[in-house]
């Protein structure tokens, strides 16, 4: 249960023009999924009565509960190098759930000492219509309405799926996928038509040609400048790139991308259609990006945070 005499530091209020503000539901960050299945099966009141009675009882951690830990760790480590800095991480939850039910996600937050500076409790269907007045760079839900719908107003969103997670250690690591994630879907789509044979043709004539943005491509540059502000031994983020593309013939193109837009990955790895699970139980990421559902489930079996990029 909460300690009613527990006591708080307060959330340090930042600069959400240039913050890096990253928005997650209750589902994504807590496990709700009994609860869910409560609100479902009876309805809202019996939900909302059931989230009244338990309000001093702190939620599990949920799927994107230990990436949240680990962007705070790197909040600690950027004021701590720069007591002025104000790129930081800011954290908002943007959740359905009524005031009345949310006093327990903001006691669970508390109870876990999370710095989450915004609790949003919105009763509209699509709450994602809040996120660019927010100022919202990534948005994590557990309901892929939510995550497409956030797409469609042109904010990186992913979705993530409810798992046991065991919470890694800091630093930061956060793995992307590259086509169709970083980059965009072009040569997915060569890929679809033409084979594999058609795909490595097209990317070796377009080698020189930097590939399209795909839809986290602005949350990684973010990451990627916040990383510059230390020496690569000393920095609190490191950033992956794990593609099934083949490092001989379409990881060039893949690099000189990069190198065009000025994101410097710690570690990449072409994986050449092999699974990605294994390399990803290797680097334990907070969190992994990729848009293929089979990569998704390969992380989850072997306890990797993955968030899907429909």
């Amino acid at each position: 249960l909460l300690s009613p005499d527990s006591s708080f530091l307060p959330v340090l209020q930042k600069d959400p023009s240039k913050a890096l503000v990253i928005a997650v539901t209750t589902r994504a960050i807590f496990n709700l999924e009994q609860e869910h299945k409560l609100y479902l099966e009876r309805g809202k009141e019996e939900y909302t009565r059931h989230q009244q009675a338990n309000q001093h009882k702190p939620l599990p951690p949920g799927t994107a509960f230990a990436f949240i830990q680990a962007v705070q760790y790197v909040n600690k480590k950027m004021l701590e190098s720069n007591p002025a800095e104000n790129d930081l991480f800011d954290i908002l939850v943007l959740s359905n759930n009524s005031p009345e039910s949310g006093v327990r996600v903001i006691n669970s937050a508390k109870h876990y000492g999370l710095e989450i500076s915004k609790f949003c409790f919105v009763s509209d269907e699509d709450s994602t219509q809040y996120l660019k007045s927010h100022g919202v760079k990534l948005f994590l839900s557990a309901d892929r309405t939510d995550v497409c719908n956030a797409l469609q107003r042109g904010v990186s969103a992913a979705l993530v799926f409810q798992q046991e997670v065991q919470a890694p250690s800091t630093p930061l690591r956060v793995v992307f996928d590259g086509d169709a994630v970083l980059f965009s879907d072009e040569t997915d789509q060569i890929f679809q038509e033409q084979g594999l044979e058609g795909a490595v043709q097209y990317e070796r004539a377009m080698e020189a040609v930097p590939m399209g943005e795909g839809p986290l491509k602005t949350f990684a540059m973010h990451l990627g400048k916040m990383r510059r502000k230390f020496s690569q031994e000393k920095s609190p983020i490191r950033t992956y790139l794990v593609t099934a593309r083949s490092g001989r013939d379409m990881g060039i193109r893949a690099i000189k991308t990069l190198r065009e837009w000025g994101l410097a990955i710690d570690e990449a790895f072409f994986m050449d259609g092999a699974p990605k699970g294994p390399i990803l139980a290797q680097i334990q990421p907070h969190i992994f990006f990729d848009d293929g559902l089979h990569n998704i489930q390969g992380a989850q079996n072997v306890g990797v945070p993955s968030a899907w990029v429909p």
